[in-house]
């Protein structure tokens, strides 16, 4: 792949084809090459699509830290080799890609390796340890010994502080009230105007890379999907789509289209839910009833089409494993013209309806540059005005045939990032009802072959969310050496605290659904 638009001639010139289901590029570099190569695509506005760390100690001695990114040729996946173990550390990416900033602290957390800012100080508090192991030790390092018992005591976190006459703090969380994951929200406050909003996650961590190296090739993409429930087909199919690409199986097109009929039931139900959760923060309960109706009918049909409400094994690696009968494609289409009339018909009571259009307009903004300039991804993004969409900028198959149509609004607010669900629902019940009419026969399972070792290789699928990625590394005797996955709330959990600033403490809630972000997704 030549990535014309990089000035770095050691990093076009060194990359090396990446196993995955879009175009990608793997590249090895020192640490000045590091450097340069982060400048040079800030430059170019490269999407930042994750950082990840890896202990190679048992295999070279070094540690890699790793950077992905999405460039209009397609994804590139830098690694920097780390060979002071000592002290291991990299040249941050923060400043230039400020979404790094969390997952810096995490590689921190996790494998002891220093990110190293010039030029400006870089947040060195902890992000996902919340004193689960003693401070010095490094869960993902080959030398921590997992079945140790260690003690847990609890320990300060340096929130900070806004001062001056009449700022107040209001602390929410972790402990939600009703089903939701804990996260700590930290408001500095004058009267009820938000003047700072400091999020605390990594609650939820559940040390899910470790979990990957205890399975087979064959019975991970199970893990995959329980990253993130509401995501579940996403993540698996990205975890099927890497072992995939790594033992080069050619998917039957049937299976191909069946996952993606399943990603966009996924979109879809996602957003019936939310649209309704929307209407009922903004105190419009009849939004909540209709819409919880719809995505129940929605999820009843699921189980006649695909054998579950929620379709966590329903992709695995070579296929899917249920077949579409008669009368399940019966009971799809009479589900795609009800969903299709009975949303236009909502659409317009929300549309219309006076006291939801106040409390969405304005509210939350999030302006179309700063989710340029602090990488937003997803709905968030195209919210704001920033047109990315993998099934249309990188598709594959069965996309590559289908013609998404890209949906983008550009006020940034609640208003829009509601609109943008609503046309994105519309445009999902099109594609299904295509991948419907063009369903191909053949079978709906390829055999999967047992990897080689010390194979990489990547996935990215567009989840409701935006993109999820899985970077799968195999080991010998069909293990896994390494996987990591990334959700899209790593890149958007810090706009929300952009989007509450000089808004009122009661609007949070509206504002926090409008985004949805997931806890789990991003705790990992």
């Amino acid at each position: 792949m030549n990535f014309a638009s990089l000035n770095s001639a050691k990093l076009a010139s060194s990359g090396k084809t990446l196993p995955s289901n879009i175009a990608a590029t793997h590249a090895i570099l020192d640490r000045a090459e590091w450097q340069r190569a982060i400048g040079d695509l800030r430059a170019i506005d490269a999407v930042f699509l994750s950082l990840w760390g890896a202990d190679d100690f048992d295999r070279d001695g070094s540690f890699s830290i790793y950077a992905a990114f999405l460039l209009a040729e397609g994804a590139l996946v830098l690694q920097h080799k780390i060979t002071d173990v000592i002290a291991p550390s990299y040249p941050s990416l923060a400043r230039a890609f400020p979404a790094a900033a969390r997952m810096e602290r995490a590689v921190y957390d996790l494998f002891g390796i220093v990110s190293v800012s010039v030029g400006h100080e870089s947040d060195q508090r902890g992000w996902l340890r919340h004193a689960g192991w003693p401070e010095g030790l490094y869960p993902l390092r080959r030398s921590f010994d997992g079945a140790q018992q260690y003690p847990v005591q609890s320990e300060p976190y340096e929130f900070v502080q806004v001062e001056g006459n009449g700022v107040h703090e209001i602390a929410v969380g972790p402990v939600h009230a009703g089903t939701i994951e804990p996260g700590h929200f930290r408001f500095s406050v004058v009267g009820e105007k938000v003047l700072r909003l400091e999020e605390r996650l990594g609650y939820t961590h559940k040390g899910t890379a470790k979990l990957f190296e205890s399975l087979t090739q064959t019975e991970a993409h199970r893990l995959a999907a329980r990253l993130s429930g509401d995501s579940a087909v996403a993540f698996s199919w990205a975890y099927c789509a890497a072992l995939e690409a790594i033992t080069a199986t050619a998917v039957p097109l049937r299976a191909s289209s069946l996952r993606a009929l399943a990603l966009e039931h996924e979109r879809i139900a996602n957003h019936l839910g939310d649209l309704g959760a929307l209407g009922n923060d903004a105190g419009f309960a009849l939004g909540l009833t209709h819409f919880s109706r719809l995505k129940e009918d929605l999820l009843r049909v699921n189980v006649a089409a695909f054998g579950a409400r929620y379709l966590l094994d329903y992709i695995v690696p070579g296929g899917v494993a249920v077949d579409l009968s008669k009368t399940a494609h019966a009971l799809l289409e009479e589900q795609y013209r009800t969903l299709a009339h009975e949303v236009a018909g909502l659409r317009a009571i929300y549309d219309d309806h006076g006291g939801l259009q106040d409390r969405f307009r304005e509210a939350g903004r999030l302006t179309p540059e700063l989710a340029q300039d602090l990488g937003a991804m997803g709905l968030i993004a195209r919210a704001s005005g920033v047109a990315h969409d993998l099934r249309i900028d990188h598709p594959w198959a069965p996309y590559d045939v289908l013609a998404t149509q890209l949906i983008t609004q550009s006020d940034g607010d609640v208003a829009a990032r509601v609109q943008v669900r609503f046309d994105d629902l519309s445009e999902s019940l099109r594609l299904c009802q295509t991948l419907l009419n063009t369903l191909a026969t053949g079978p709906i399972q390829a055999e999967v072959a047992v990897a080689n070792s010390d194979q990489l290789g990547i996935a990215l699928i567009e989840g409701w969310r935006g993109p999820v990625m899985i970077a799968l590394e195999c080991g010998a005797h069909n293990s896994i050496r390494r996987c990591h996955a990334h959700d899209p709330s790593w890149q958007n959990w810090p706009l929300l605290e952009y989007a509450i600033l000089g808004n009122i403490v009661p609007d949070f809630p509206l504002i926090n659904k409008s985004f949805n972000l997931s806890y789990s997704g991003q705790d990992g």
